[in-house]
Formats: structure tokens, C-alpha cells, sequence
């Protein structure tokens, strides 16, 4: 058992997702409470750093995933992440933060399209359940902002750099411990140019809807937290509010495989895109921690479905040594760009008042609606 494809996936993505757990929702809140950056400048910085995530993923990983073995290249990030996170405590001015984000952002974020191509591969080699290995990458997000909640409350934010440094140790324990054959050797992996990807009608339609979808997820990415304690949560609280998308997202992944394997691709991304309108209008109309909370259960289908919708499609329209760069394209543009782009935005918009952030993200993903029912009525 500790030793198969399935059981390895599960816990690389635990140990992945128990960092982005620190990482994702409170690097916006350390870096305005310990380097005493402004909502403006920490919004850059972030947003900075979500550009250079997006050249990696778009460039660096399909070339990397080319050359050399992905079991080797996790291995490598996940040192370099340790390396590049600890360049973080004595970084104090703007221009020093500027460049270590820039460094960092450019090396840790690459290991989520790592982990979701060796699952996509996997899934043809090993036939492997990606949605039941996924969901532990949930549980290990939720265990993190449990833990990151209490700890801010008791120590304060200074504790949130040190304990990610400390996750990226467990990272590089789970790199370590084993490989699955398939991912020890380059095999079929090979460069592929994008104009190969970008033949299939089908891959840039759903790319475009992710682009919509997951982008809109900025103002909630980087404003979650502030948010929260614009509305007089506590800190602890704050964990467990963020915690309720997590566990929607893990119930989600633990079944998806079961009950979605006869759903058509159009069907999750249009059932996903109206989730998004109706989850960011909520927020905007009732700026009320019980609709937040409520709207917290909408991260299963705004994120989680169309996730899996776009892992699906992988699956279905490329070979295996085509995987590596579709996965790396989607996690530029889909999760990199876009919310880099928005992340602008959103900073403005929360400057101004912080509902019109959730607003703006509402009308981002309302075109993916209108994409996706076409893509649906072209399916039928």
C-alpha cells in the first residue's frame, strides 16, 4: 500500500496543499502585518508574483517536463522552495521583497501543474483515481488553515513564514520517500509545440472558460482574509470559515469519480460557471459572515468542478507525452495569469469598497455561463 502509484499521489498532493494552505490565503495578510506593506503594495507584490507563476508554468515546465523525469523535477523544486522561502525572513524593503517573490513565485507554484500532469499520467499508466488522491490534497489545505488559525492567533502573523518553511520540509520528505516507475523515466515525454495544443477546438474553448472560472477566484484569493476581518472575525474563526470551501472541495473530489464519470465536460463547466455568477453576486449583495459562509460551500463547484472538468478533458484529448505542456498552459493562463491580472483589479475595487471586489469577479465569470452553454449545445 505505502508503496503504489495511488497512495504516493495522495500523500504529494497532502504535503503540496498543506503548504498552499499558508501560502495561498495569508502571504497577503504577513506581508501588510510583518513587512508593514499597504493593502496597494501587498496586492503588487502578489500579483508580481502570479505573472512570473505564469511564464514558469507556461514556459519553464513544458521545457523542464521535456528533458528530464517529473519524480526528478519535484524533487528539485521542492528544495528550491525551502531555499527560496527561507530568502523571505531577511528581505525588508519593497525592492528586496520584489525580487524574492519574484524568484520564489517563479519556482514553488510550478509543482501544482506537476502534480496534476503526474495525476493525469498516471491515470492512463496506473489507472489511478485522480478525484480520490486530489481530495487528500484538500484535506492537507484544510489541516493547514485549521493549524495557521489557531497559531495566528496565539503567535501572531510572524508565524505564518516560518511554519510554511516548515512545510516545505514535509514537501521534500514526501518527494523523497518514493517514485512510481513511470514517473523515474522520461518515456514518452517529448516538447510539444503549442500549436499542436491549440489545434483542438475543444482544449481552447475550455481553456478560455478556466481563464473566466478560476480567475475569478482573485478577490477571494487574495482578499479572503482581510475580508473576514473587515467583518470582525477572529483569527481562529477565519481558519475555520476558510475551512468549510476546503471540506466542500474534499467531499467533492472523494466522489467525483463515482458520480461524474457519464457527465459530458460542457456539463461541469456550465454547471461550474453558474456556481461562480451566483457565489460572487451573493457575496457582493449580503456582506454578512453567514452568506459567506454559505457561499463557502459554492468552492466545490467554482473551483472543484471546473478543475475536474478540465483534468477530465486532458484525459480525453491528448497522449500522454501531450499531458506535461496542456497541463502547464492551463496552470499559466487558467490559474496563473488570470488571477494576476484580476488581482489588479480586485485591489482596486476592495480600495474602494471591498464588496465591489466580489462584484467585479462576478461579472468576470459571466461570460464562461454563455461559453459554456454553447460548448453543451454543440455537445448534444
Amino acid at each position: 500500500m505505502f508503496y503504489t502509484a495511488q497512495f504516493w499521489l495522495s500523500i504529494t498532493f497532502f504535503a503540496f496543499y498543506f503548504s498552499w494552505g499558508i501560502f495561498m490565503p495569508y502571504w497577503n495578510a504577513w506581508l501588510i502585518s510583518e513587512k508593514q506593506m499597504s493593502v496597494e503594495a501587498a496586492s503588487l507584490l502578489i500579483a508580481a508574483g502570479l505573472l512570473v507563476r505564469a511564464v514558469s508554468t507556461f514556459f519553464a515546465f513544458p521545457a523542464l517536463s521535456a528533458k528530464y523525469p517529473s519524480g526528478t523535477l519535484l524533487k528539485w523544486f521542492t528544495v528550491l522552495s525551502l531555499l527560496t522561502a527561507m530568502l523571505f525572513i531577511p528581505a525588508s524593503s519593497y525592492s528586496a521583497l520584489l525580487i524574492v517573490m519574484i524568484l520564489f513565485n517563479f519556482i514553488y507554484p510550478i509543482m501544482m501543474p506537476m502534480g496534476d500532469s503526474m495525476g493525469a499520467l498516471l491515470m492512463k499508466t496506473d489507472r489511478i483515481h485522480y478525484g480520490k488522491s486530489r481530495s487528500w490534497g484538500s484535506i492537507g489545505y484544510t489541516v493547514s488553515v485549521l493549524i495557521i488559525g489557531v497559531a495566528t492567533a496565539v503567535f501572531t502573523d510572524a508565524v505564518i513564514l516560518y511554519m510554511f518553511i516548515a512545510s516545505t520540509l514535509f514537501m521534500i520528505g514526501a518527494a523523497f520517500y518514493y517514485t512510481p516507475p513511470v514517473l523515474r523515466e522520461r518515456g514518452e515525454l517529448r516538447r510539444v509545440p503549442l500549436r499542436q495544443l491549440f489545434r483542438s477546438k475543444r482544449f481552447v474553448t475550455a481553456l478560455l472558460v478556466c481563464v473566466l472560472i478560476q480567475g475569478a477566484h482573485a478577490a477571494y484569493y487574495n482578499y479572503g482574509v482581510l475580508y473576514l476581518q473587515h467583518l470582525d472575525v477572529s483569527s481562529v474563526w477565519i481558519g475555520v470559515i476558510l475551512n468549510i470551501a476546503v471540506a466542500a472541495e474534499i467531499i467533492f473530489f472523494s466522489v467525483a469519480d463515482r458520480f461524474l464519470r457519464h457527465t459530458s465536460v460542457p456539463a461541469m463547466f456550465f454547471g461550474a460557471a453558474i456556481a461562480a455568477v451566483i457565489r460572487w453576486t451573493m457575496m457582493f449583495l449580503f456582506p454578512a459572515v453567514t452568506v459567506y459562509l454559505f457561499a463557502q460551500l459554492f468552492h466545490a463547484l467554482t473551483f472543484g468542478l471546473a478543475h475536474y472538468a478540465f483534468i477530465r478533458l486532458l484525459y480525453e484529448e491528448f497522449d500522454s507525452s501531450e499531458i506535461p505542456a496542456a497541463q502547464g498552459v492551463y496552470s499559466s493562463l487558467g490559474m496563473g495569469l488570470s488571477v494576476a491580472v484580476l488581482t489588479f483589479g480586485a485591489g482596486y475595487l476592495y480600495e474602494t469598497s471591498p464588496q465591489l471586489a466580489f462584484l467585479g469577479m462576478s461579472f468576470v465569470a459571466l461570460p464562461a455561463v454563455l461559453i459554456s452553454f454553447f460548448m453543451l449545445k454543440g455537445k448534444r
